[in-house]
């Protein structure tokens, strides 16, 4: 889960690391007031999550509490890459003298962590990485060390911060690793880390990605989601435990294990291939031991999906038997038509492994005349997309 600038801003501060005092606000008129209180100038910022803002026109200095209602006024409401500007956040001026950048991430591809940085910072960091990439330091944090004040120093060493701040700077890297570790997170970015006029090192702006799987370990993680923005099938499916992904086509696809969801979703495009481009609508995993409650709840927001024409149940049992899926098709549809919702789109099931040949009687015997079954899955895949290109 991806923060606005303020979440994250709230975080560092919660955390001891550096930070200036702001507020967010919804409305123009709210900015007076805030403005005001911050000392009369402010800096008025947009609140989206994506990068580039100041070049996009969404980070303005306002001069007054009179300004600062302007700015905002032109601030919300602008698009920004595709994101709307539905906040701004009001912050205290700063007197910049140096701008630098650290980070702190996940290095998938080294199995680690990874602290990245540079006294080359204000700017985007990929730009930097490209054109001058020994100015970007890069060193590996060992998970079960962490960032103690000897790794903190060989950070600022590699990335040359100079030697009045150099304390400041180890200082702020260490409350940051608290940050990324208490928190969960998976990203911890500053740009820029500012050396002000009489210098002090200050957050100025931050990037903080949470660890979604650290959930249930981290519950006051839950008022940060931007519920607003949500799609209302990713949602609803979260609510029911589903790992559910909504992507646009127009085949609904459940299946059992991510690595079979997967190969689903590839075997599908490639047969819409032959039917008019038709495409995966979803990404939707019931699990290893998913049961029958489960997979009815699956197919409910699959079939509340608008876009969806059909779907395609592929399940190989295994610790999930196949009596259990079928169990599950035949109770969704008693589900849905007990609520009075009318179920219109074909169901194509392929079904293979643990009780297979009983779970394809429960199918056969309950004889609903929207459902398919299909032995293979290239053929159950091209099944699916003729349906649905023929809807």
């Amino acid at each position: 889960m991806d923060l606005f600038e303020y979440q994250a801003r709230d975080l560092f501060a919660k955390h001891g690391v550096p930070v200036l005092d702001g507020e967010v606000i919804e409305t123009p008129e709210a900015a007076a007031a805030v403005a005001e209180r911050l000392g009369g100038r402010a800096v008025v910022k947009a609140q989206v999550k994506v990068g580039g803002r100041g070049k996009a026109g969404g980070v303005k200095l306002a001069a007054d509490p009179a300004d600062a209602v302007e700015k905002a006024r032109a601030i919300l409401g602008m698009d920004i890459k595709g994101h709307t500007v539905h906040k701004v956040m009001l912050a205290q001026t700063a007197d910049i003298k140096e701008e630098y950048y650290v980070s702190f991430l996940l290095d998938r591809t080294n199995r680690t962590f990874l602290a990245m940085a540079s006294v080359q910072g204000g700017v985007e960091i990929e730009v930097v990485a490209e054109e001058n990439p020994e100015a970007l330091a890069k060193i590996s944090v060992d998970a079960v060390e962490g960032v103690t004040p000897a790794k903190a120093a060989e950070i600022v060493a590699a990335a040359k911060f100079p030697a009045e701040i150099a304390d400041q700077v180890a200082e702020v890297l260490q409350k940051l690793w608290t940050v990324f570790i208490a928190e969960d997170a998976l990203l911890v970015e500053v740009n820029p880390l500012v050396k002000t006029g009489d210098g002090k090192i200050i957050a100025l702006d931050g990037k903080v990605s949470l660890d979604a799987n650290a959930d249930f370990r981290q519950p006051e993680h839950e008022a940060l989601e931007d519920k607003a923005a949500a799609n209302p099938l990713e949602a609803k499916a979260k609510e029911k435990g589903l790992n559910y992904v909504k992507l646009e086509g127009e085949v609904g696809i459940i299946g059992n294990g991510a690595g079979l969801v997967m190969s689903t979703l590839d075997v599908v495009a490639y047969a819409g291939e032959n039917h008019g481009g038709v495409k995966p609508a979803n990404f939707l995993d019931i699990g290893g031991g998913a049961s029958a409650e489960v997979m009815a709840n699956g197919l409910e927001i699959i079939l509340g999906d608008p876009d969806v024409k059909s779907v395609f149940v592929n399940v190989f049992g295994g610790i999930t038997a196949c009596d259990a899926v079928a169990n599950g098709i035949v109770q969704a549809l008693e589900l849905l038509s007990s609520k009075g919702e009318q179920v219109t789109k074909p169901l194509v099931v392929r079904l293979d492994g643990n009780n297979a040949e009983l779970g394809r009687k429960i199918l056969t015997d309950a004889n609903h005349p929207l459902v398919q079954q299909v032995d293979t899955m290239d053929g159950a895949a091209d099944k699916a997309a003729e349906l649905a290109a023929a809807k």
